[in-house]
C-alpha cells in the first residue's frame, strides 16, 4: 500500500474545483428547462435546497476521505482531531455533567486568543454559592500540562469576595488541546444575578479576561436551621440548610474556645448526612473560610452533598471532628496517635424536616 502512495501524482486540486463547478452548472441549466406551476415550483425550491446541502456535505465528505486516502499523513492528521462537546459533560463530576444534560447551564463560547493560545470561556454553572466554570484552550502548539493553572482571579461585580476554596482541573484532548474545570466556591452572601469576571494565567505571563452575566439556577430551596451547640470549647452553629436538583448545601460556623492560633480544631469539623430511613447522602465537597478571634480559631464552611429523592422527608445532620490522615514518603498512609488537642468530640445531631 506504501508504494502505491508513492506512485500516484500530486492531488488534482484544480481538476476537482473544476468538476464542482460544473456539476453546479449543469444542474442549474437542468433546473430552467420546462416550466411547472407555482405550486410546484415552490416545492422544486424546497427539495433543490436539501438536495444542494446534501450535496455540498457529500463533496466535502468525498474529498476528505479521497485526500486521507491518498495522502496517510492527512489521515493521521484527522484521526488526532479532539471531538470535545460540553466540557461538563465529560468533565467526570456527576453535578456538573447532570447540570449540563438539564439545561441548568448557561452557555457563553466567547474566544480569545493570546500568543497563538485560544481560550474559549465554553459554560458557566451558580448553584447554591458554588460558581462552576469550564474552558476550552487550544494552541498552535504542544502545550504543557496545567498550562493556565499559573494563576486564576475572579471578581463579582467588579470586586473580589471573600473566598472559601478555588478548584482548578485541566484535562488533555490532545497535545494541542485542553480543557478545564473551575469550581470557586464563596462562603459569603451571594446575589441572584451578577457580573462574573474571570481572568486566567497562563505560563508565560499571558492573561485572558472574562466577563459574563451569570444567573442563580432556579428552583433552590433554602431552609433556614440556625441550630447552635457547644462541645469540648467548640461552639457550632449549622446556619441553613439549601436543596435543588443538584444536591443538597450545608452551611455552618464554629469557633474555637479552647485552642489558641497554633491548633485549629474547627478546619477539621465534617458532616454526615442521613435521611430518615438511615440512608447516607454523599458529600463530594467542601469549601471554608478561617479567621480568628481574640486568637481563638474560627470557621465557616460550605458542604456539599448529593441530590435527594422527592420521597425524603427530614435529614439528620451530624457533625464530627476528624484528626486526619498523614502519607509517608511511598504515599502510604501514616496512622496518627490521638492527641489531646485531637480527641473525639462528640456532637449533637440535628434533625431538619424537609417541606412538601
Amino acid at each position: 500500500m506504501n508504494n502505491r502512495h508513492k506512485q500516484l501524482e500530486p492531488f488534482p486540486k484544480e481538476q476537482v474545483r473544476s468538476a464542482i463547478q460544473m456539476g453546479i452548472e449543469q444542474a442549474e441549466k437542468q433546473r430552467r428547462k420546462g416550466t411547472v406551476n407555482p405550486q410546484q415550483r415552490r416545492r422544486n425550491k424546497i427539495k433543490r435546497k436539501i438536495f444542494y446541502a446534501f450535496g455540498s456535505v457529500a463533496v466535502i465528505f468525498v474529498i476528505l476521505v479521497g485526500s486521507s486516502y491518498y495522502s496517510p499523513a492527512l489521515a493521521s492528521s484527522l484521526s488526532q482531531i479532539p471531538i470535545i462537546g460540553s466540557v461538563f459533560e465529560n468533565s467526570n463530576l456527576a453535578n456538573l455533567e447532570k447540570a449540563h444534560k438539564q439545561g441548568l447551564t448557561s452557555q457563553i463560547g466567547e474566544t480569545q486568543t493570546v500568543n497563538g493560545i485560544s481560550v474559549t470561556l465554553d459554560e458557566v454553572l451558580y448553584d447554591q454559592n458554588n460558581i462552576s466554570v469550564s474552558y476550552i484552550i487550544e494552541s498552535k502548539k504542544p502545550l504543557e500540562e496545567n498550562y493556565t493553572s499559573a494563576g486564576m482571579e475572579f471578581t463579582i461585580n467588579g470586586e473580589s469576595p471573600s473566598m472559601g476554596s478555588l478548584m482548578y482541573m485541566e484535562s488533555s484532548q490532545s497535545a494541542t488541546t485542553r480543557t478545564a474545570v473551575q469550581e470557586i466556591k464563596v462562603t459569603e452572601e451571594m446575589p441572584d444575578k451578577f457580573e462574573l469576571g474571570v481572568i486566567l494565567h497562563g505560563e508565560n505571563e499571558e492573561a485572558w479576561n472574562f466577563s459574563t452575566p451569570v444567573e442563580k439556577m432556579e428552583n433552590i430551596q433554602t431552609i433556614p436551621v440556625q441550630h447552635s451547640q457547644s462541645a469540648d470549647g467548640i461552639n457550632l452553629t449549622i446556619t441553613d440548610l439549601s436543596l435543588s436538583e443538584l444536591g443538597v448545601s450545608i452551611s455552618y460556623e464554629s469557633l474555637d474556645e479552647k485552642t489558641n492560633f497554633g491548633i485549629n480544631r474547627v478546619g477539621r469539623i465534617g458532616i454526615n448526612l442521613f435521611d430518615q430511613d438511615g440512608n447516607e447522602i454523599t458529600s463530594f465537597s467542601g469549601s471554608g473560610e478561617s479567621w480568628f478571634f481574640d486568637n481563638n480559631p474560627g470557621f465557616k464552611n460550605i458542604e456539599l452533598f448529593g441530590p435527594i429523592d422527592s420521597n425524603v422527608t427530614e435529614l439528620t445532620i451530624i457533625p464530627y471532628l476528624f484528626r486526619g490522615v498523614e502519607f509517608d514518603k511511598n504515599g502510604e498512609e501514616i496512622k496518627i496517635e490521638k492527641k489531646d488537642s485531637f480527641k473525639d468530640v462528640e456532637f449533637e445531631p440535628i434533625i431538619i424536616e424537609i417541606p412538601k
